[in-house]
């Protein structure tokens, strides 16, 4: 009788430190973004956003003790697939978070997608996603390529230019961009110039803009390419051309940039100065973390956390049953630093559009600022082609 007694108190602690295991498991996030080359900033800023939403809160997200996996896709879509399904098979990560650049969205997107674990992309937000290929394992807490460029097309309309330049890197978001600023402008295109991503010297393409001298000149060249595209520019005496872009001049590139940014007007969903009070708790935390001022890279990555941890909540912290964590995310139940937001049939933003401008500060750091509201409650224009409920 004894023997009995003690096997099933033995069985009875198994199960108890099983069932404390079981409720002691970390939740795991895989963070997949660019940290090496030139366009490290980008990866950086997103990597120190996300980890300073857990670190707010309390290294838990949804209640569920946290660790968060990064690793560096190199800017190269092989390598990035290998590193993600490490993630998913070795580290069974929960979820996927990244990556910066839409080329290697469109490697990594079906190997986390037809596994157990949910993308979400706090940057790259490729139209065919947005569209036909739309996906309920994934998630965009940023934009869909196209809208942020749009703005710049709308305010070239609306101030009257009639031919414009437009130069863009030769790869899907460079096409997203062209295409987006094209949606809103109507006047003439004088050139459209693809250039190899990666690409520091822009001489030969300076060149043309002067010879062509457009009322405008807009770009998407996003890290160290936007650093020395902006440098270029100034030197080259180009400047009585107005410089409109997106993610050219932001707070990536301002700090290399500095003085020779400011003015340059740009689009975006939110700038540092977005006068709300989570946002400026938000800069303020960020800046005093890393020194630096963060960018909507960081911004984004820091909504996605916020994200995870609204849907974590409403699961009681459980990832097991897929379907309601999904409906879970997709209710957006989070007070995003940008305002407003709320997901559309394909689970990208619904949210406004701003015209920011580079500007020093007092304390000589560079950020961008609101000049004003474009878009209002914005829907991507691929959003009708999904054919998710």
């Amino acid at each position: 009788m004894k023997r009995c007694v003690h096997v099933v108190a033995a069985m009875a602690a198994i199960m108890l430190s099983a069932s404390a295991a079981g409720a002691q498991e970390k939740l795991k996030i895989g963070l997949i973004v660019t940290l090496s080359g030139p366009s490290a900033v980008l990866g950086g800023q997103a990597r120190d956003g996300f980890n300073l939403a857990v670190k707010t809160l309390g290294g838990k997200l949804g209640g569920v003790d946290t660790e968060v996996i990064v690793v560096d896709d190199e800017l190269k879509p092989d390598v990035a697939v290998t590193k993600v399904k490490g993630l998913i098979d070795r580290d069974q990560v929960n979820f996927v978070v990244g990556p910066i650049f839409s080329n290697v969205l469109q490697a990594i997107h079906k190997p986390v997608t037809d596994s157990n674990a949910i993308l979400i992309s706090p940057n790259a937000g490729t139209s065919n996603f947005a569209g036909k290929q739309c996906n309920s394992n994934f998630f965009v807490t940023s934009y869909q390529n196209d809208q942020v460029h749009a703005v710049l097309g709308k305010y070239a309309q609306d101030k009257g230019f009639k031919r414009v330049f437009l130069m863009a890197p030769n790869y899907q978001a460079g096409k997203d961009a062209l295409a987006g600023f094209k949606s809103m402008f109507k006047g003439d295109v004088v050139e459209e110039v693809y250039t190899p991503l990666g690409q520091l010297d822009f001489s030969a393409e300076l060149a043309k803009i002067a010879a062509a001298k457009p009322d405008a000149f807009f770009t998407f060249m996003p890290g160290g390419m936007g650093v020395n595209l902006v440098k270029q520019y100034r030197q080259a005496g180009l400047v009585n051309i107005p410089f409109l872009s997106a993610f050219t001049t932001d707070e990536s590139t301002l700090p290399a940039q500095k003085d020779d940014a400011v003015g340059f007007l740009a689009g975006s969903n939110w700038a540092p100065n977005t006068d709300n009070p989570q946002n400026k708790a938000f800069v303020a935390a960020y800046e005093a973390t890393y020194n630096a001022v963060p960018g909507t890279f960081a911004m984004q990555a820091y909504d996605a956390a916020l994200l995870i941890d609204s849907a974590l909540k409403a699961t009681g912290g459980k990832t097991s049953d897929r379907e309601v964590l999904k409906a879970a995310l997709k209710k957006a139940d989070f007070q995003s630093l940008r305002g407003k937001f709320k997901f559309g049939v394909n689970q990208y933003p619904v949210q406004d559009f701003f015209l920011v401008r580079a500007a020093k500060r007092a304390d000589g750091k560079y950020q961008t600022e609101i000049v004003e509201k474009v878009f209002t409650d914005a829907v991507d224009p691929y959003a009708a082609e999904c054919t998710m409920k």
